[in-house]
């Protein structure tokens, strides 16, 4: 026996040194630089570990900001949503396109350096709940990171953009994908994954910088108890789960947020939705730990530290992985070294960044999933009529999905002591399905999305469309209320960046990118972007001037799955550019090309009504979240009310049961969904879809 416990002993030892890290770089994008950079470089996705999002240049100020013009812009070829936020240094502007590419351009004219396409499968949409975006890369020693919507951690050459190494690190290509931007300290890159809408369990994970070896993983969520426990922290976790939450997988997805404080250093990071949405549909009970919080662990182990769990018993899909920001505040008259938080439900939490100990939370938006925060734990009261699976009654939540705030940086200014968030206001009837099995392919969330899909009358239309707003909220989160906010027409609206100069930037669904002043609000500069903006700017200096950077090109979730509000805003059509400006230049865009589209001309409705209904059905649970809410497409996704395959029923087949837009040298990611469809089901939703059509046409809709 104790030559048994010497070897399991022995093979512990050798792991453990197989994974000892590679030392942290000691040249190029060092530690030390990341924590005190050269003035005028910006070189991490929040432009500092504390993701605060402030410059403190001043070449751009709220005197001259009025003379700022288009320096240069670059075309892209992928149109798609871009959320990336671009990295400068030495003269390079870094950025990560729509499909996980990667270009390097001369930040001073625009010249392309090189460019790195990851060659993803465009069937991996299937899997990519929210458009095939990418939200940034990581600078680290003479690295360029990204993590590809396929599931893998590329390492580039920051001069040639050549492939150091390529590791697929998510642990299957059926559930998982990464849209996040890398984070990097103490030789690891840090990274998560998407998938809660699958059949995904959420993790954290660090890999050596020099090899993508995975050094540590900590999961979001327990797996299956049988099978035993990674650490006391998803033992814990498994007492606030009941049922068989395992075999979906449980979500928590680390999808966005990362930050590490090298105060404490720990790495603070928010998770994603439990899953299914809908508690019932796994037999679960419970707060759902880790899921939808902020969890803390040790930046060198993994090692769980703390957690505060924002939303607990999530069904209405409250993720908590908006950008977590680190700030010393004075909060009661003590310095507090502090973490803060807007997530999706609503409110804007204080924590100590060390402890986790709840210090204060104020609702930013309106909501009316709870009765309010206890005070002393800021654990949410919830609403009783919000638990829709056990009322068996339709809930309106205000958020919805969407969120109070989603993924879209906020920025806070030292100077003004504000924090500047992009807010929605977006209600979302949830309904439990009945009888909810899971299934191989598609979301698997339990929602019933046919009944409360969007009717087809103009005046319900127009009362959602008015209810259905975003704005930009100058939020003070030790008095834990707006100073100011500017209201936009719609949501969806960009990240924002603040300055010395006393600056807010901030570009919107509407297609302009404006400039604020941060203690006023007062609007003091606007440029038309042609398509909506729903990334985050930068801002970076050489030679003594002062440019301003943002990726525009409208997308995302909202154009693909909000159906006929996906199209409210006047820049709701993709046109993907990198825009840089700076005082003084002239330049202009090149006229906005004629949006091309098939009209809504379908053939005469001669299904039945049970063939609707089953169609209907059908479709919102497979369909709806590339194709629509009620069937009616963005403008990135085919919108099938347009379709010519709904004329011809083989047609129709061989696209959603034989997979044939995958076949060629030019796949278009429309995979086929045979494993769950007959012919007779895809009859079902091409009637559907012919009903829709006429419908809206008779509403006037062309």
């Amino acid at each position: 026996m104790r030559f048994k416990a010497l070897g399991i002993a022995m093979l512990a030892l050798v792991a453990s040194c197989s994974k000892a890290p590679s030392l942290p770089p000691q040249t190029g994008v060092t530690d030390a630089l990341i924590a005190a950079p050269p003035q005028g470089e910006w070189l991490t996705y929040g432009g500092s570990p504390s993701e605060q999002r402030f410059s403190k240049l001043t070449g751009v100020t709220d005197q001259n900001v009025g003379q700022l013009g288009l320096a240069w812009s670059a075309d892209l070829e992928t149109a798609r949503g871009q959320e990336a936020t671009p990295l400068m240094h030495e003269g390079v502007l870094y950025v990560s396109t729509a499909w996980s590419m990667v270009k390097a351009y001369d930040a001073r004219t625009g010249a392309l350096k090189w460019s790195y396409d990851p060659k993803v499968p465009r069937d991996t949409l299937v899997r990519a709940c929210c458009d095939a975006v990418n939200r940034g890369v990581a600078l680290y020693g003479n690295k360029v990171y990204v993590g590809t919507l396929d599931g893998r951690l590329v390492a580039l050459d920051q001069k040639t953009g050549s492939v150091v190494f390529e590791k697929t690190v998510v642990p299957n290509q059926t559930d998982y994908t990464i849209t996040g931007a890398p984070r990097v300290a103490k030789g690891k890159v840090f990274l998560g994954s998407g998938g809660a809408e699958y059949k995904a369990r959420g993790y954290l994970a660090a890999y050596d910088a020099e090899t993508g070896n995975e050094l540590w993983k900590f999961h979001t969520v327990p797996g299956n108890p049988a099978d035993g426990f990674e650490n006391k922290a998803m033992e814990a976790a498994a007492k606030t789960w009941t049922g068989e939450w395992w075999k979906l997988g449980g979500g928590g997805t680390v999808w966005d947020s990362i930050t590490y404080d090298p105060t404490t250093n720990m790495v603070l990071f928010g998770t994603g939705n439990a899953e299914p949405w809908n508690p019932a549909a796994a037999g679960r009970e419970g707060d759902s730990l880790y899921t939808s919080s902020i969890v803390a662990v040790d930046a060198d182990t993994g090692e769980y530290k703390w957690h505060f769990q924002e939303t607990p018993e999530d069904r209405w899909d409250f993720d908590s992985d908006a950008q977590i920001t680190i700030a010393d505040l004075q909060i009661n008259g003590e310095q507090r070294h502090v973490a803060l938080h807007a997530p999706k439900n609503g409110f804007f939490y204080v924590l100590d960044a060390k402890t986790g100990q709840f210090l204060s939370a104020g609702s930013f938006a309106t909501q009316n999933w709870t009765t309010g925060i206890d005070p002393k734990t800021g654990k949410a009261q919830i609403n009783p009529e919000a638990r829709y699976e056990k009322t068996g009654k339709p809930f309106v939540g205000l958020p919805g999905a969407a969120g109070a705030h989603s993924w879209h940086p906020m920025s806070f200014s030292p100077q003004t002591g504000l924090v500047y968030i992009p807010a929605n206001s977006v209600a979302q009837p949830y309904v439990a399905a009945k009888d909810w099995k899971a299934s191989d392919i598609g979301y698997q969330v339990g929602i019933d999305t046919a009944v409360t899909a969007m009717p087809a009358d103009k005046a319900v239309r127009a009362a959602a469309r008015k209810a259905t707003t975003g704005a930009l909220i100058a939020w003070d989160p030790v008095k834990q209320k707006a100073a100011w906010q500017v209201p936009n027409p719609s949501p969806w609206n960009g990240g924002t960046l603040a300055t010395a100069g006393n600056l807010v930037f901030q570009g919107n669904a509407e297609g302009d990118f404006n400039a604020y002043a941060a203690d006023s609000g007062k609007k003091l500069w606007s440029f038309a972007t042609q398509t909506g903006v729903i990334a985050a700017p930068m801002t970076y200096e050489l030679d003594g001037e002062q440019y301003v950077a943002i990726l525009v090109g409208w997308g995302g979730v909202w154009d693909l799955a909000f159906g006929d509000l996906a199209t409210m805003s006047k820049g709701s059509r993709n046109i993907s550019r990198l825009l840089v400006f700076k005082i003084g230049a002239k330049g202009q865009l090149p006229p906005v090309p004629p949006l091309e589209r098939l009209p809504i001309d379908p053939p005469a409705f001669t299904g039945t009504p049970e063939q609707v209904a089953r169609g209907a059905g059908n479709f919102a649970r497979y369909c709806a979240v590339c194709h629509g809410d009620a069937a009616i497409g963005g403008n990135l996704n085919p919108d099938l009310r347009r379709s010519t395959y709904i004329s011809a029923p083989e047609g129709i087949r061989a696209v959603v049961i034989d997979g044939v837009l995958m076949q060629g040298e030019h796949p278009k990611g429309m995979v086929s969904f045979k494993s769950v469809f007959k012919p007779e089901d895809v009859e079902d939703i091409r009637h559907y879809l012919i009903k829709r059509a006429n419908e809206d046409k008779a509403l006037g809709a062309k």
